[in-house]
């Protein structure tokens, strides 16, 4: 399968920092990359930045509401995500989750509205650093995967994004073998729940994503892609990453996947 690099931009970007992305997507136009490429701009940004892309990238938004629409001031439906010119969508990213008090329930009731409409989905998951500590990282991983992800899951596309919370503005980077080691039980849980399909859900990893190391990461085994953040901004360093992705497929990781 095709690597999938997304960036995230948070709350960040005004109509100024549009020129970002059409530098993103003037280079992958002019040198088509070895993944896929999608940018998530904020909700305010979406309609420009699909007109701006125009097709070169792809656009995603940073969550959606699970109600097509109604009397949810402030929030943003799927359908009305997918009219902006958008096609992929995060959620349950471990912000919202931390800040906003998403539950595993809320973000598999999103997920159901958005394939609804069409759209791909990066479901995020990810350990705290006390569970960690405690020993905890796998199981809760699992947990989350099994709450966030709804019956019926599309494999074509859609993807899984773990990031560690505890790597997440805290300078701290997990160790290759951390991560393969959480992806290689992440992948064992999607087989064991959806079988063969299973093995086709790319798996990003985030947290601390950069062009100095990216290309480290995902050399590694089951790693899809990567969720970028702060690296994601600028032209200059999103397409660093983009450069680094290694041509040749995802390596998968024989104890994952048997």
């Amino acid at each position: 399968m095709r690597r999938l690099i997304a960036g995230n931009w948070k709350m960040h970007g005004t109509s100024a920092d549009l020129k970002e992305i059409e530098a993103i997507a003037a280079a992958a136009q002019a040198t088509p990359p070895a993944a896929d490429v999608v940018i998530c701009p904020p909700a305010t940004l979406l309609a420009r930045a699909a007109l701006v892309a125009g097709g070169r990238i792809a656009i995603g938004a940073q969550n959606c509401d699970a109600d097509v629409s109604g009397a949810h001031t402030g929030d943003v439906s799927a359908r009305m995500v997918k009219d902006a010119g958008a096609s992929w969508v995060i959620l349950g990213h471990s912000e919202r989750r931390q800040h906003r008090g998403e539950t595993d329930s809320m973000v598999a009731a999103k997920a159901t509205a958005a394939w609804i409409e069409g759209l791909l989905t990066i479901i995020c998951i990810g350990e705290t650093q006390s569970q960690r500590r405690a020993g905890r990282a796998l199981s809760v991983c699992a947990n989350q995967l099994a709450g966030s992800i709804p019956d019926g899951i599309g494999v074509a596309g859609n993807s899984i994004g773990y990031e560690p919370l505890w790597a997440i503005g805290t300078g701290q980077t997990p160790t290759v073998e951390q991560v393969v080691e959480a992806l290689a039980h992440i992948r064992q849980c999607l087989v064991a729940r959806f079988g063969a399909p299973g093995k086709e859900i790319r798996i990003l990893y985030g947290g601390l994503v950069d062009p100095a190391n990216v290309h480290e990461f995902l050399s590694a085994p089951e790693v899809g892609g990567a969720l970028i953040g702060g690296a994601s901004l600028t032209a200059k360093d999103f397409n660093a990453i983009i450069r680094e992705v290694p041509v040749e497929t995802v390596p998968a990781q024989n104890a994952a996947v048997a």
